[in-house]
This record gives C-alpha cells, sequence and structure tokens, in this order.
C-alpha cells in the first residue's frame, strides 16, 4: 500500500493556506491578500501520523521519515531474517 502525507500551510486562525498564496522562507507573504503563514501540517494517509509545526522545513523532514518508515514495512517483518541475506 501506497502512503501520502502532503503538506499543508494554515493561517494564524487556523484556516487553509492556498497554495497559490508564494512565501518568503521565514513565512512572511508575497501574495497581497495572505496575512502569512503560521504554520505547516502534514497528515498521513494511514490515519496514525500527524505532524504540525512553525517550521517548514522541519515538518516535510519528520513526513519523509514517517513515509520511509512505511516503505521498509511493519515492525514484525523487519525483525524477520531476510531470506536473500544468506
Amino acid at each position: 500500500m501506497s502512503f501520502r502525507a502532503p503538506l499543508t500551510n494554515h493561517h494564524a486562525d487556523a484556516t487553509l493556506c492556498p497554495a497559490d498564496h508564494k512565501h518568503t522562507n521565514s513565512g512572511k507573504p508575497l501574495h497581497p491578500d495572505c496575512p502569512g503563514r503560521a504554520c505547516t501540517k502534514a497528515v498521513c494517509s494511514c490515519g496514525d501520523w500527524e505532524k504540525k509545526d512553525c517550521g517548514k522545513g522541519y515538518v516535510n523532514e519528520c513526513r519523509k521519515r514517517h513515509l520511509a518508515d512505511h516503505a521498509q514495512g511493519p515492525d514484525v517483518l523487519r525483525d524477520l531474517p531476510r531470506l536473500d541475506a544468506f
């Protein structure tokens, strides 16, 4: 199964910041109608993980690590000896 954890940006009032609202690295708005990015959030389609933080890069790094864990498979399977290891 393939899991997804898309990044979404949010304003300080918790409303979604549209993708066409561009920001500086610090989250300051470049779009005239945008109050600025207050936080970034990622929610995995597995239903067991989400991350919300003011640092977009931090959320993205956590998201990548979580998705990499899915690629390795469940813990139960990871602990079994690999057949191609011999």
